[in-house]
Formats: C-alpha cells, sequence, structure tokens
C-alpha cells in the first residue's frame, strides 16, 4: 500500500495545456486549462 502512495505523492503539478501554469488539483475534474484559459475559450 505505501508504494501506492508514493506513486500519487510524486506525480508532476497539472499544468495548463494552454499557458502552462501550475493548476490547483480538483478531484473528478478532467479540465486540462486552468480558470483563465478555460474562460478565454468559451466566452
Amino acid at each position: 500500500m505505501t508504494r501506492n502512495l508514493d506513486f500519487y505523492r510524486n506525480l508532476p503539478p497539472k499544468e495548463c495545456r494552454e499557458c502552462g501554469d501550475i493548476m490547483e488539483e480538483q478531484a473528478e475534474s478532467y479540465i486540462y486549462e486552468c480558470q483563465r484559459c478555460f474562460g478565454r475559450k468559451h466566452e
């Protein structure tokens, strides 16, 4: 079980596909753009 936890702890932070900013992880979120870039696309 410890190996599984280590895997998740060592994952790199999620980056926005558009601008490359680090995104805050949200449970059950499959969006790959930050709120700023996502908002620009859907205006």
